[in-house]
């Protein structure tokens, strides 16, 4: 079986991650997510790595998570109360918040659902100037896990976003407030390590504060406790009539058909009609 995760170092003191399960559109399971965080953990302990960077394999960065794989606590364990799913994957992503190391995401094709999270729980993002970028879960299953929408984009563009599920473009991602820049899909790669690198020449112990500095003024500002409070909020959303009813189909129809049956109504993702 080919590894779920490639690991290679392009540049000097730059570790880059390929989220490799091509097939499907790298959606996070148990096998991906335990590798990612085993060698982001590995990573930010090493005194070799001054950058990490996150892409995706084939078409896109990531679909979100794999409905049709288990997934269970593989980052940070906790009892399985109700809202523990919520709880437990914005445990993981505040992980990569709180390591020393910078973390790029590097974002091509479909960035959906969790996919969306795994970029904002970066340090910097970069685009393909096409990538999709949205979170479809939200017009039939539940808030986002990590409500990052109001808080990258600000009210009324993480509103709409939130009440429409659709996506945008990489150039709209930019504009948004989501993304650094956007570039070419065929320049991306050289785009994002020729900025890694450029990060690594900085020390790393200066690096860390660095980082660090960012995020105290975020969360002087409320950012992690209002992810943890709509996390919740996103655990309500699992016991709504409509989301249980939508939830049931995916054992009578399969999740595809589910998917689908979802985003027809609005002609994109998988049902795009132009």
């Amino acid at each position: 079986m080919d590894d779920v995760l490639l690991i290679d170092e392009p540049r000097p003191l730059v570790r880059r991650l390929t989220l490799n399960r091509p097939e499907k559109r790298n959606a996070l399971n148990d096998d991906l997510r335990g590798a990612l965080f085993d060698a982001l953990r590995t990573a930010d302990r090493s005194d070799d790595v001054s950058v990490v960077i996150i892409r995706g394999a084939g078409p896109a960065f990531c679909a979100g998570y794999d409905l049709g794989s288990p997934n269970s606590d593989v980052e940070r364990p906790i009892g399985r109360a109700d809202g523990w799913w919520s709880r437990h994957v914005v445990n993981n992503w505040f992980e990569m918040w709180d390591m020393n190391t910078p973390i790029i995401a590097q974002v091509h094709g479909y960035c959906l659902a969790g996919g969306t999270e795994l970029a904002t729980a970066c340090d910097l993002v970069y685009v393909a100037d096409d990538a999709a970028i949205g979170y479809p879960p939200v017009r039939l299953m539940s808030p986002p896990d990590m409500q990052w929408q109001t808080w990258m984009m600000g009210l009324r563009q993480g509103m709409e976003a939130l009440l429409t599920g659709d996506s945008m473009t990489g150039e709209e991602a930019v504009r948004n407030g989501f993304a650094n820049r956007a570039h070419p899909v065929a320049e991306l790669d050289d785009a994002v390590l020729d900025i890694a690198e450029r990060i690594a020449k900085v020390p790393q112990d200066l690096l860390a504060l660095n980082k660090r500095a960012a995020h105290r003024a975020m969360e002087a500002m409320g950012i992690r406790t209002g992810i943890r409070a709509t996390a919740e909020i996103q655990a309500m959303g699992f016991h709504q009539p409509s989301s249980r009813e939508y939830m049931a189909t995916f054992r009578t129809k399969g999740v595809t058909a589910a998917l689908s049956d979802r985003d027809r109504a609005f002609g994109d993702y998988r049902e795009r009609t132009t």
